[in-house]
């Protein structure tokens, strides 16, 4: 049975302690600071709870003598003011957690079970380690050795050094702006100047403005002359992001810069030439939009020159264990975690069977938020968010969307269709119930708002409060259609 050490003055607490946790540890009091320290001395503890005012010693100084004795084991405080600074400046330290007295038994015990389990996951030598390797410290920053991958590295060697616009596709958070970065490392234009846009994160008017430039009195608020960035750039390489996002007036000039080299800037008159190389990403599909007649067809042809495919994660689960070594590594520093000795092999399996809809992006969030939060030197599966726990496989995931995504969205009213849902989830014993739920009304809601602005999907952004990018995926993702009347098709 796991041993429990209790450090507090109080009688009624440690009495109180010793028969509400009997039944899951073998528990050792102590009434001073002095006597608990030599009670861990002696045995070997699973966790401890700690009385943040002891008449000897205060908590916080016993709680770094237990660190400095074990750092694997759990602390939880004890304390009166559990909102004060001093309960906030526990967490600080890294306790395992703490609770407010009058104790309850059922929080106490549930919170208890919750630190020895975490003792006996960190006695587990990690499956990820969070140490540096050689490779992380010469700033290796391209992640990946599946065929993909390799496929993409290849591709980088044969261009980089060819002066030909280049296209990344791939999806969102694939890691597009890597793949411009490593064009321009290994080409000859290292040297000189790299700069990006992001073309869907300014309005219209200003991005032409940010691209070429304005001279002074050219648009209300122009008062002084801007230099925009083909002349920020001359004889380097401008990375235009989210190039689908560009309005037909700026693809027009973009278009002229291409094929010639000249520019004039917003509101002048004056001809200018640049030589810069131009790396264009995308996660749209640009050929559809000719098509529809929302993008230029000879400007796709010019971006076109060589197109690099970038793969989503899903496709490259074997780089995800690489990955996480590196952001964790990266997490570990930023946040100053020097304890944090890695992740356990049940928090690898659990990443490396998720099928990353956000891509490196997200994978890199994650890892964060889990280093961020964590308390003790092994990274544990509670550490993740929710959905990552809860749909663990591939065939999770999928039948999440079958059985909730279809009848949802051939329904998708208000009224009685969320309720009736969830019943039937209910009755088939579903293990992502919550995410399915979820999933119907965010579906609603944004089909809602699209039929309220007739489709617009700019006012439907604004309104939502997400990004035009954002939007458009959701629109993809549940088969959103856009015709006079907004229509969400059912999912088979």
């Amino acid at each position: 049975m796991p041993n429990l050490l209790v450090i507090d003055d109080d009688r009624t607490i440690l009495t109180f302690a010793e028969r509400c946790l009997a039944p899951i540890a073998d528990v050792t009091t102590a009434s001073s600071a002095e006597a608990g320290l030599q009670e861990l001395r002696k045995g070997d503890f699973d966790a401890v709870l700690l009385d943040i005012q002891l008449p000897d010693q205060n908590g916080l100084a016993v709680y770094c003598e237990i660190r400095d004795h074990d750092r694997r084991i759990p602390v939880i405080f004890m304390t009166i003011e559990a909102a004060s600074g001093t309960a906030i400046e526990a967490m600080q330290l890294g306790a395992f957690d703490y609770i407010a007295k009058p104790l309850s038994a059922e929080p106490l015990r549930d919170l208890v079970e919750r630190a020895i389990e975490q003792r006996q996951i960190s006695s587990v030598p990690v499956a990820i380690s969070a140490d540096e390797s050689d490779e992380q410290s010469n700033g290796e920053l391209f992640i990946g050795r599946s065929p993909a991958m390799l496929s993409v590295f290849k591709s980088i060697g044969k261009v980089s050094k060819q002066n030909v616009p280049i296209l990344v596709r791939g999806e969102s958070g694939t890691g597009k702006e890597l793949v411009a970065r490593a064009l321009y490392q290994y080409s000859h234009r290292s040297d000189e100047t790299f700069l990006a846009v992001n073309c869907a994160a300014l309005p219209d008017n200003l991005l032409e403005s940010e691209l070429f430039g304005h001279e002074k009195g050219a648009f209300t608020g122009a008062e002084s002359r801007r230099i925009g960035k083909f002349e920020q750039c001359n004889g380097g390489t401008l990375f235009l992001d989210e190039i689908g996002d560009m309005a037909p007036s700026v693809q027009a000039k973009v278009l002229r810069v291409l094929q010639e080299q000249r520019f004039e800037r917003v509101g002048g008159n004056k001809e200018l030439t640049t030589d810069v190389r131009i790396i264009a990403a995308t996660n749209r599909p640009l050929e559809q939009m000719v098509d529809d007649g929302d993008y230029r067809e000879d400007l796709l042809y010019r971006l076109n020159g060589v197109t690099i495919e970038l793969p989503p994660l899903r496709e490259r689960l074997s780089d995800v264990p690489a990955l996480i070594h590196f952001f964790l590594v990266q997490a570990k520093q930023e946040f100053n975690k020097p304890d944090l000795e890695g992740l356990s092999p049940e928090a690898v399996d659990l990443l490396t069977q998720y099928q990353w809809p956000g891509n490196v992006r997200q994978l890199r969030a994650v890892i964060r938020r889990a280093v961020l939060d964590a308390v003790m030197p092994v990274i544990t599966a509670e550490g993740f968010p929710s959905e990552i726990r809860r749909v663990a496989s591939p065939e999770g995931q999928s039948s999440a969307t079958d059985q909730g995504g279809g009848d949802a969205g051939s329904t998708l009213q208000p009224g009685r269709a969320l309720p009736d849902l969830v019943s039937r989830l209910l009755k088939e014993k579903s293990t992502s119930l919550y995410s399915e739920a979820m999933e119907y009304m965010e579906r609603f809601v944004i089909a809602e708002v699209l039929r309220h602005t007739d489709g617009n999907q700019s006012q439907a952004a604004e309104i939502l409060g997400i990004t035009r990018g954002k939007l458009r995926d959701r629109i993809n993702s549940y088969n959103i259609t856009l015709k006079a009347d907004v229509q969400v098709d059912a999912v088979d």
